[in-house]
């Protein structure tokens, strides 16, 4: 997983907001479809738990960072610092796992899939989330991989009996900031014209990464204030995936 510092902990930050938005209606969207003892694989800052935990008898949620030490004192809560693969945890523990935008950092992903098998109970569920490889604006040195619907599809039925590839999609207003932002991107990656981000090595490329991508978020905001704060979750949507969608949403069965 990425680091506590680096641009890939979204944050309720305005001008992460385009992000955010999109972040809480996984979390959302969760809530709606679990229940019982609720395992989550990433925590990040934190901003999932209050939204999340009361949907789950027990809620369960790990990371290699600590979150604020306020979102793991509700009574149902309970927190663990560990690496992943492998799961702490013994089989068949859990009704539900979900993980947010994590698989991406992980580089034995079929491990990580088997893991999360072995966790959940039969009849449980995985609801994950993941960028749609075909909307990435440039290389991402903070992951591993990027996948289409398609390749995860295969990756998760190695495991599961059933999988629903969904996709979140964003409305006009969504589509503008994005256009904007990728227009940013494109002013940016002109002075590579030997394309090194895909040449050199990803540890090479995390710094001038995050610090570009946080100017260019920065000076989204600086120069389109009312658009990227009046972005809602309710202007993302999840349905059909299709080469728009920004994530895949997933729903595997075991």
């Amino acid at each position: 997983m990425a680091t506590i510092n680096t641009a890939e902990r979204v944050s309720a930050e305005l001008s992460d907001n385009f992000v955010f938005q999109r972040s809480r209606l996984a979390y959302y969207a969760a809530a709606e479809r679990i229940s019982g003892r609720v395992l989550e694989i990433g925590t990040g800052s934190g901003y999932g738990i209050e939204i999340v935990a009361p949907h789950a008898r027990q809620f369960v949620t790990v990371d290699k960072h600590a979150p604020a030490e306020e979102l793991i004192r509700l009574p149902n809560v309970e927190f663990r610092q560990c690496t992943v693969p492998p799961l702490p945890f013994g089989a068949e523990q859990f009704d539900c796992v979900i993980t947010f935008q994590v698989i991406e950092h992980i580089r034995r992903d079929d491990e990580f899939v088997r893991e999360i098998h072995r966790v959940l109970r039969p009849g449980g569920k995985l609801i994950l989330t993941t960028p749609n490889a075909p909307m990435s604006l440039t290389r991402n040195p903070w992951h591993v991989r990027e996948y289409t619907p398609e390749a995860l599809k295969r990756l998760l039925m190695e495991q599961f009996r059933d999988v629903v590839v969904l996709g979140v999609a964003g409305n006009d207003r969504v589509m503008e900031y994005y256009e904007k932002n990728r227009r940013g991107v494109e002013r940016i990656t002109r002075f590579d014209p030997l394309d090194l981000q895909h040449r050199l090595p990803a540890w090479m490329l995390r710094l001038p990464y995050d610090l570009l991508n946080r100017m260019n978020r920065r000076r989204l905001l600086r120069e389109n204030t009312s658009l990227t704060s009046s972005i809602r979750m309710e202007d993302y949507t999840i349905g059909p995936v299709s080469e728009q969608s920004f994530d895949l949403f997933c729903v595997a069965t075991k």
